[in-house]
């Protein structure tokens, strides 16, 4: 090759047929963007890219989309940016369109030819923007659901962001420097962006053994290696970073807290600020989540593709013959062989022998044997699995019960006085005993409400509504504070009232709960941090009660 700067061309070429193919796929349909109001290749081209945005925003928050969603979208797009009045019915043809026509090529493999310098060849380059699957919706109900593929995130991604393997530290850069100037409105744009390219990596390695499991031979060792070092990129210091911006937004919303509290009400600008701070550390915490479902992935993958190559070469190594030339025809001949053929077919279905001796148990470290008499007791056990599921289901339900007895306590409080502290239900539980159970059905359980309640801060309770009608959030096995302080606000009096709730330490200060009675029935003393609780309703206006 004569000149260096072409190497790698093909490389180069796969990322400008991404758009090459794209718009010729838009321009060649003439006429049918025509039957839409939509004749210039301005508008057409706007238009395609902000579904594929659509489409990306629901495959980074894994739900499905369907077509009848995209429709909405164009619909709103069409009508209130656009400027184009379609009926609905329009709107979803031009979706169905868009997707299956211009994204999806009608279901043909889509191509672009790269010159290889190297070779002096072309190369074939596959392009794919978007792929589906079926899906069941609410009742059992069929439909096809779209998501953008890695050559669909590759072209957004490169209309805007840069190299994937610099993305990740410019975002941390930009986070850094946004909070070091306190430019938190931005901060917030970022984390997300951080909070997304996370979620496709592990997404990333989600499709990759899917791949692998279906045939490790179609998932070249070069693509393993090119996901292998994005994984190291991403896990390389990245939990170490994450953890000190998590204590860097706790500090500065302790000290936005400590002016409130000690010194005066809180302007404008640092309400939005602490209120920005909120949505910063709940992704940061999202983040670190994230990172660690990468790190538990990159291990699973490299475990699967070992796995599945050495099942591979295991096939050549497989001795196989004709049944119906060893077995079949000599049985025909001298049907005197059927009186043998279960010894000829049993090494067939002969499993694994048992172990009578193990290296590695004898040279481990002997524990002390139990006495004789425990060793003589038997205990017959009923391996009963839908009896077992059951008492589960029914120890599950106890245990949220309890759950929600401690939290409905706390709110009726809360909504009934406007503010309450630790402190003062428990000068109310001097006067009221019998309310000690409801507070603190169980130590582990009251212990487990206030850290999550502490954790969350800030509940507002018109947004969660807002996304409750939105969308099904599935809690079962776990405690889940904004789904449970939602549902008992549809229960209690005045609940339907508030539209925030905060909840903050009160200073350095300590609230003890004694003789609680524990579950093995011995008294116990709870010591808690100082917790204050504010109620507000819509209108912004402390809650007083009622």
């Amino acid at each position: 090759m004569q000149y260096d700067f072409l190497k790698n061309f093909p490389k180069r070429m796969k990322n400008a047929g991404l758009f090459g193919v794209l718009t010729q796929n838009i321009v060649y349909k003439v006429q049918r963007w025509n039957r839409f109001h939509l004749e210039t290749s301005d508008e057409q081209i706007n238009l395609v890219f902000s579904v594929m945005l659509f489409l990306m925003e629901y495959s980074l928050r894994e739900q499905p989309c369907t077509v009848d969603d995209v429709a909405v979208f164009v619909d709103t797009v069409c009508a209130t940016d656009l400027g184009k009045g379609l009926t609905f019915d329009e709107s979803r043809d031009l979706a169905d369109f868009i997707v299956n026509t211009i994204l999806s090529n009608d279901g043909e493999q889509m191509e672009f030819r790269g010159f290889d310098f190297e070779n002096n060849a072309y190369t074939v380059i596959p392009i794919r923007y978007v792929s589906n699957e079926v899906v069941y919706l609410e009742g059992e109900v069929k439909r096809t659901s779209y998501h953008l593929t890695d050559d669909g995130y590759n072209l957004l991604l490169s209309t805007l962001e840069i190299e994937s393997n610099m993305r990740l530290t410019v975002q941390e850069l930009l986070f850094r420097l946004q909070m070091e100037k306190q430019d938190y409105d931005r901060a917030v744009d970022t984390v997300k962006d951080i909070f997304d390219t996370i979620r496709r990596q592990l997404q990333r390695i989600r499709e990759a053994m899917v791949r692998v499991r279906r045939n490790a031979l179609n998932y070249s060792v070069a693509e393993y290696e090119t996901i292998v070092h994005e994984n190291l990129d991403s896990l390389t210091d990245t939990s170490r970073r994450f953890e000190s911006f998590r204590e860097l937004v706790a500090r500065r919303r302790a000290e936005i807290d400590e002016i409130r509290i000690n010194e005066r009400n809180l302007s404008e600008e640092e309400t939005r600020n602490l209120k920005d701070l909120g949505v910063i550390g709940t992704y940061l915490d999202r983040v670190i989540e994230e990172h660690q479902k990468i790190l538990q992935g990159h291990f699973e993958l490299k475990a699967l593709y070992t796995r599945e190559l050495e099942n591979l070469s295991r096939v050549s190594q497989i001795r196989r013959f004709s049944f119906r030339e060893k077995i079949y025809e000599p049985v025909l001949k001298d049907p005197e062989i059927l009186r043998e053929m279960g010894e000829i077919l049993s090494p067939l279905f002969r499993g694994d022998p048992d172990k009578t001796y193990n290296v590695a148990t004898a040279a481990a470290l002997q524990r002390p044997m139990r006495s004789r008499r425990d060793e003589e007791v038997t205990e017959e056990v009923d391996l009963d699995t839908e009896e077992w599921e059951r008492e589960q289901e029914r120890l599950r339900k106890e245990k949220q019960q309890k759950y929600e007895t401690c939290l409905k306590f706390i709110l009726e409080t809360a909504v009934e006085k406007g503010e309450i502290s630790l402190s003062e239900i428990k000068q109310m539980l001097a006067e009221r005993p019998e309310d000690t159970k409801k507070l603190i059905p169980g130590i582990d359980i009251f212990k487990e409400v206030m850290v999550e309640l502490i954790k969350s801060s800030e509940l507002d309770v018109a947004k969660l509504r807002k996304e409750r009608s939105m969308s099904f959030v599935e809690t079962e096995g776990g405690f889940a504070v904004n789904v449970a302080v939602l549902e008992l606000l549809d229960v209690i009096s005045g609940g339907d009232k508030v539209g925030l709730i905060r909840i903050f330490k009160n200073g350095n200060g300590k609230v003890t709960f004694e003789d609680i009675e524990a579950e093995d029935g011995t008294l116990r003393n709870i010591r808690c941090t100082e917790v204050k609780i504010s109620v507000t309703r819509d209108n912004g206006e402390p809650d007083s009660g009622g």
